[in-house]
């Protein structure tokens, strides 16, 4: 049996060195290693022993024409949460691994709990196992009894740290859903750094990993978030689950969104909306309401634009204000959208409209604080500032999409026929569309008026028409 041994670990990047660096060859961050004492023999035995413990399994493996590695459609466990179904891909993938982040007090617990009380309505023979390092069992009950959550004998909680206590009551149990809450509170005792050290975390990460692919369970962990808003640790946690999803707010709003960043089992652009209420989380069956202006009457500076954030479709409003400056490089500052882009378009209203932006701040903003990726956003950003530039108000009603070129024209997005179903469902009469997608809309335009565009100077004259 060998030795203990010691080794330096980088808790930025988990870059690991013989002896102590003061600047990490992996990042280059300065005084981010850290001592930690890992035992040699003893740590191999400990991961085989953990690996029988959870798994008790040998491995199977099949041809992969043959008749059991014939291809089926995935199986899935709705949820009976829409939203949340919506960002999976279709539902709970059996042997998935999951890691869930997202702020302090967000409601990450809150949606687990309901997941549970989901899954268990509409499979009655699940077993789910809820195990927590940072509340006591009690604390948990009480969460689950307001939310209306109920055992019946098939969901179990557990208080504990100790990863290896976690895996023995997994082999006891057998559940078919392991929640884990939260990543960087549990530890393995055959690592003597301190819980949430990258070592810990990649160590807790790993095992789990073996234990969902292995033992076919379903593993869901959440993680905390640092101040930049990624989730803390090494980055490949992310890597090795199957699912990253953040659970988002804006400050000081009820609504939560969740969104998929990485999904092994279906897109990665879908976003579910809830809104925090006494009763737990509520679903948000028309999240355009949430980013539409609650304004009767029109003001400068205020566009629609009908977004996709993956299969969905969003109307937001987009909004702008362009004032006068002192300073010798005015301000472009914008929230919601990417700084560049809205440069970028103030440029070409610059240069095709004859828009002197260079002696004015201009300040963007998405309402709801929803963030736009898309570029079919951009005609209603370049319409949202001529308006205010001009302190013109845009028509109420009016719904713009399209994309800017750099020589000035309205270029054709995806999608369209989606997007006008939308806007009609929602009220919406008139539609400013590019001129080359006209000839695809085909019948989901009927109903609706639309006002194709071809150019970004003809802005003004739509005001006439």
């Amino acid at each position: 049996m060998s030795k203990n041994k010691t080794q330096y670990v980088c808790q930025n990047c988990g870059y690991t060195a013989t002896k102590w660096l003061g600047r990490c060859s992996g990042c280059e961050s300065w005084n981010s290693l850290v001592e930690e004492r890992v035992g040699g023999d003893d740590l191999q035995s400990a991961r085989d022993g953990a690996r029988d413990l959870a798994l008790d399994m040998a491995v199977h493996a099949v041809d992969l024409d043959g008749e059991e590695g014939a291809a089926t459609p995935q199986k899935r466990l709705t949820t009976t949460i829409t939203e949340l179904d919506r960002v999976l891909g279709g539902g709970l993938v059996p042997d998935s691994f999951v890691l869930l982040g997202g702020d302090p007090g967000i409601g990450k617990s809150t949606l687990l709990l309901q997941m549970a009380r989901g899954l268990r309505a509409r499979h009655s023979d699940l077993k789910i196992l809820y195990v927590s390092g940072e509340e006591s069992v009690d604390q948990i009950r009480g969460r689950a009894h307001r939310l209306g959550v109920r055992s019946e004998g098939h969901i179990f909680l557990a208080a504990e740290t100790q990863l290896e206590r976690v895996f023995a009551t997994v082999k006891e149990l057998r559940p078919q859903l392991l929640l884990m809450d939260s990543l960087q509170t549990f530890s393995s005792g055959f690592l003597e750094s301190a819980p949430g050290s990258v070592s810990q975390v990649r160590e807790v990460a790993t095992r789990l990993m073996a234990l969902a692919k292995s033992a076919g369970i379903s593993v869901w962990l959440v993680g905390h978030v640092t101040k930049e808003g990624s989730i803390a640790g090494p980055k490949v946690v992310e890597h090795m689950v199957d699912t990253v999803l953040y659970f988002e707010s804006e400050g000081g709003q009820a609504y939560r969104l969740l969104r998929a960043v990485k999904n092994r089992f279906g897109s990665s652009r879908e976003l579910g909306v809830f809104e925090m209420d006494g009763e737990g989380l509520r679903e948000v069956p028309n999240p355009s309401s949430l980013f539409l202006s609650e304004r009767h009457e029109p003001v400068p500076g205020t566009a629609i634009t009908a977004a996709l954030e993956g299969s969905r479709p969003l109307l937001v409003e987009v909004q702008a204000l362009v004032a006068h400056t002192v300073l010798a490089v005015p301000r472009r500052t914008s929230v919601g959208m990417d700084s560049a882009r809205i440069s970028l378009i103030a440029a070409i209203l610059e240069k095709h409209m004859r828009m002197s932006l260079a002696e004015q701040d201009l300040f963007f903003n998405v309402a709801g604080g929803l963030r736009l990726s898309e570029p079919a956003c951009d005609l209603a950003a370049a319409a949202a500032i001529w308006s205010s530039f001009e302190e013109r108000a845009l028509p109420a009603g009016w719904v713009f999409i399209g994309e800017l070129g750099l020589t000035g024209e309205v270029r054709r997005v995806s999608q369209v026929e989606v997007r006008l179903e939308e806007a009609k469902k929602l009220g919406f009469k008139t539609v400013v569309v590019p001129r080359s997608a006209m000839e695809k809309i085909g019948s989901a335009g009927k109903g609706l008026r639309l006002v194709p565009i071809s150019q970004v100077r003809e802005i003004p004259g739509l005001l006439k028409a």
